[in-house]
C-alpha cells in the first residue's frame, strides 16, 4: 500500500506592520533634505584678513603657500602663548605639533619649487632654517 503524502502544515503569512502615514508637507516650508544643508562659514576675522592682505601674491589670494605659511605662523604664536600659560594642556600641544608639521611641509614644498619665494617668506615671517 502506497504511503500517503503528508503535507507540512502551512504557516500563516505574516505581514510587516504598516508604517504610519506622514502628513503632507505644508506649503511654504522648506523640505529638510540633506541636499539643502550647506554649511554656513563665518567670514574670516579682521586679524586673519590683515595677514592675508599682507602676504597675498595677488588680489583675492588665500591659498598660496606664502599666505598659508603666514596664517599657520600666526596660529603657532597664539598656541605657544596659550601653552606658556597652560603648560599641562597636552591636547593643545598635540595640535601645535600638527600645525608646525604642516608649516614645515609647506616650507619644504616652496623651497623645492621656487627658492626665491621661499627665501622671501622665511625672511618676512621671521623663520630661520638651521
Amino acid at each position: 500500500m502506497p504511503k500517503a503524502k503528508v503535507k507540512p502544515e502551512e504557516k500563516p503569512k505574516t505581514t510587516a506592520p504598516k508604517k504610519p502615514v506622514k502628513s503632507p508637507k505644508k506649503a511654504g516650508k522648506k523640505p529638510s533634505g540633506k541636499a539643502d544643508k550647506t554649511p554656513v562659514v563665518p567670514p574670516p576675522s579682521v586679524e586673519k584678513m590683515q595677514v592675508i592682505e599682507e602676504y597675498q601674491v595677488k588680489p583675492g589670494d588665500t591659498g598660496s603657500p606664502e599666505v598659508q605659511i603666514a596664517l599657520l605662523t600666526k596660529r603657532i604664536e597664539k598656541l605657544v602663548g596659550h601653552l606658556k600659560a597652560n603648560p599641562s594642556d597636552n591636547h593643545s600641544r598635540r595640535g601645535l605639533l600638527g600645525i608646525v608639521s604642516k608649516r614645515r611641509r609647506l616650507l619644504n614644498y616652496l623651497e623645492k619649487r621656487e627658492k626665491d619665494r621661499y627665501k622671501v617668506i622665511v625672511k618676512k615671517v621671521g623663520l630661520s632654517k638651521k
